[in-house]
């Protein structure tokens, strides 16, 4: 006799076979980064650095990216440290869809478009489609071209 998986079963094999289920970055909130995420999506920078330096995961990509994301948006962004940290986040996990987009959109702030470009067709292998990441990316570059080449901000 066959047995059948348990439709929960089931949804979790089927999740985590898919590709964006292995997303680092799920913003779930869920986790011990859900509080930094609230402040995140609030502009509240400040509290945001509070709360990922309680958490302090260093080996945790997401925590990096938004560790990184955090220091790039505050009020006076600090570059050199917000690319430490998607660095970070990329030798952990090169696939994390967050980290490069937004180091693609950190190197535009640079005036790096090559380096932009390579986030960007690295997104486009790691998207199984065109996901959110890589069509945010390849706005910024569009306008940052359009723009003679200047960063244009949020």
């Amino acid at each position: 006799m066959k047995r059948r998986l348990a439709p929960w079963a089931a949804a979790a094999v089927l999740l985590m076979s898919t590709p964006w289920a292995l997303a680092a970055d799920s913003g779930n909130g869920s986790d011990a980064l859900g509080e930094a995420r609230e402040y995140i999506s609030a502009k509240r920078w400040d509290d945001a650095l509070v709360s990922l330096r309680q958490v302090n995961d260093p080996g945790n990509p997401d925590w990096q990216n938004l560790m990184g994301y955090t220091l790039r948006r505050k009020a006076s962004p600090d570059v050199a440290a917000a690319q430490k940290h998607y660095d970070a986040a990329l030798r952990i996990d090169p696939s994390h869809r967050g980290a490069l987009a937004y180091s693609g959109e950190l190197a535009l702030m640079n005036g790096n478009l090559p380096v932009a470009e390579q986030r960007l067709a690295r997104l486009d292998k790691v998207c199984a489609a065109k996901c959110e990441e890589y069509l945010n990316l390849e706005d910024a570059v569009r306008r940052y071209k359009a723009n003679g080449n200047k960063y244009v901000g949020w």
